[in-house]
């Protein structure tokens, strides 16, 4: 049978586009664990390309979130509708088709030395679903009804636009694509924006980010000039308003911060925003490392913040490292948020398949009503330990109460395991920079695709 991902976003048993795809695209920062993470990202693009059927049409959604959270099931036992939800001319959706082409176009680039064809495939998808998200506008929940309790596109679809414009120039070089999101800068919000959040939803600080690092690079022409420093500045914004360090622009110029130094921006599954944060940061750093004075000539730089004062790339490297650290264990409650690390982590993780009994050790069925009496409110922890995961995290006093029903606080995610992926690729080539061993360890370097991490192979 074709494999397929069953549960690619969060953790009732409905799929959709739009959270997949923005899982996809940090996947592509690799580690050491070179075949795990290309598997991984196999695995989501697979996906995308079954699903982009005709070039102007992507089916966007499996299943009803309402119905599919009247049941608690395993994945094996499921009787819900599989009732499938597309985006066409008709019924548009700039903002999905654009995250999947943005995450198609990255993803290319991995595989472009290991499996070419499958790179030149990828790429040939992405190019068709940007052009079909350009010509047909519109967002996604106005076709897709369904979607709209459970992954409503707040930001609208103009931030997906130049996401995946930015990431198909870095796939292919084309200057088109720079252009494009050179030319709709200003219209489609890209350089307006300034953002203290990045998420599923919402992509203006990693646009500005790949932006600003075309500048630092000088991998841009004169004309694009004036532009992208726009684009830097807001960039920049995002990075000093993670640090605390805007000293100008009100109350909402800074991310919240808890007790305990966790970023905090909203009760719903924040640490989304942590890793998203913690990923970008290093990235960013990475960019300072190497920036000049956006000729590509290196020299070191700095992050201007609002207000005066600036953070240079180490300072900004450990704001991130920060983060990773806090949710690792480095916290009030000395509690891991990824399930599995550490001496203590969630056992009770809002999560149908990991919170009953698994199939290979009893194979009756179990209906809808029956896994919320039976299994649902169990007091005891899940059966099955559901390795890697990152739940939605504590509160903006640190607090986090480990039950099922938290789902709030204890629903796991795709998109916030992702992000960390390229996190701990920075970390691992650190460590083995500092490391004596690396001396007689030969590894081969590359840049990774997804946001310019350097990675291991």
């Amino acid at each position: 049978t074709d494999r397929q991902p069953t549960t690619p976003h969060h953790f009732s048993h409905h799929r959709s586009n739009t959270p997949t795809a923005a899982t996809t695209s940090p996947i592509s920062a690799a580690a050491g664990e070179l075949a795990h993470a290309l598997d991984a990202i196999k695995w989501g693009t697979d996906y995308f390309i079954k699903a982009h059927t005709k070039p102007h049409e992507l089916w966007a959604e499996v299943g009803d979130g309402d119905t599919d959270h009247y049941c608690w099931q395993r994945p094996e036992d499921m009787t819900t509708s599989r009732q499938a939800y597309k985006v066409d001319r008709r019924r548009p959706g700039s903002d999905v088709a654009g995250e999947t082409a943005a995450a198609m176009a990255a993803a290319s680039i991995v595989f472009r030395q290991s499996n070419p064809h499958y790179s030149h495939l990828l790429l040939h998808h992405a190019q068709q679903l940007f052009e079909f998200a350009d010509t047909y506008r519109g967002k996604y929940d106005s076709s897709i009804a369904e979607v709209k309790s459970y992954y409503a596109s707040v930001s609208g679809y103009h931030d997906e636009l130049l996401w995946a414009a930015l990431w198909l120039h870095r796939a292919t070089g084309r200057a088109a694509y720079l252009d494009y999101a050179v030319d709709n800068a200003d219209e489609f919000g890209g350089t307006g924006w300034a953002i203290t959040e990045f998420s599923w939803d919402v992509k203006y600080a990693g646009v500005q980010i790949l932006a600003a690092r075309l500048l630092m690079r000088g991998e841009h022409e004169e004309r694009h000039r004036g532009t992208l420093e726009r684009y830097r500045e807001k960039a920049e914004h995002y990075v000093c308003a993670c640090m605390g360090r805007n000293a100008a622009g009100g109350a909402d110029a800074n991310v919240e911060r808890s007790p305990g130094g966790m970023l905090y921006v909203r009760q719903w599954n924040n640490m989304q925003y942590v890793t998203n944060a913690a990923f970008l940061l290093s990235a960013y750093s990475d960019y300072l490392a190497g920036a000049g004075d956006g000729d590509g000539d290196g020299g070191g730089g700095v992050a201007t913040c609002v207000g005066g004062g600036g953070a240079g790339a180490g300072e900004v490297f450990a704001a991130a490292r920060e983060q990773v650290d806090y949710v690792l264990g480095s916290n009030p409650r000395g509690m891991s948020y990824l399930v599995g690390y550490g001496e203590r982590f969630p056992a009770r993780v809002h999560h149908r398949a990991a919170s009953i009994v698994p199939y290979k050790d009893s194979k009756e069925f179990i209906g809808c009503a029956q896994g919320f009496d039976d299994w649902f409110g169990r007091r005891g922890a899940n059966p099955n330990v559901v390795v890697g995961a990152i739940v939605g995290g504590p509160d903006r006093r640190d607090r986090f109460r480990d039950d099922r029903e938290n789902y709030m606080q204890t629903e796991a995610c795709t998109y916030n395991t992702a992000p960390m992926v390229g996190m701990f690729a920075m970390l691992n080539r650190l460590s083995r920079q500092e490391s004596p061993s690396t001396t007689t360890t030969t590894t081969a370097t590359t840049s990774s695709p997804e946001m310019g991490l350097s990675v291991n192979r």
